[in-house]
């Protein structure tokens, strides 16, 4: 199943997010067969992230869910919230990485 993963960082919190950027980098990239697509959303370049996106690939919601009480940035008490989302693709046999 696929998932898109909506979060939502605890505000003035660029900090925290800085001092645990590198070991979370680190952890999606032990973690990129479940999320190949990741990144940080923000109103504009430049600005700080507001928080952050993933598309996975996994067998279920409470995969998703155990996954991402692992990650460094959940850990470190950076996320408010996040949103699990199931996703359907628009064409579901291309296979495409951005």
């Amino acid at each position: 199943m696929l998932f898109a993963i909506i979060f939502t960082d605890k505000p003035d919190h660029a900090d925290l997010r800085a001092a645990h950027l590198q070991a979370h980098i680190d952890w999606l990239e032990q973690n990129k067969d479940v999320v190949p697509i990741a990144g940080s959303l923000r109103h504009a370049p430049g600005e700080a992230a507001k928080g952050g996106l993933w598309i996975a690939e996994a067998d279920s919601r409470a995969q998703i869910e155990a996954l991402i009480q692992t990650d460094p940035f959940f850990a470190a008490g950076l996320r408010q919230s996040y949103e699990i989302l199931h996703w359907s693709k628009a064409n579901s046999a291309r296979k495409v990485l951005i």
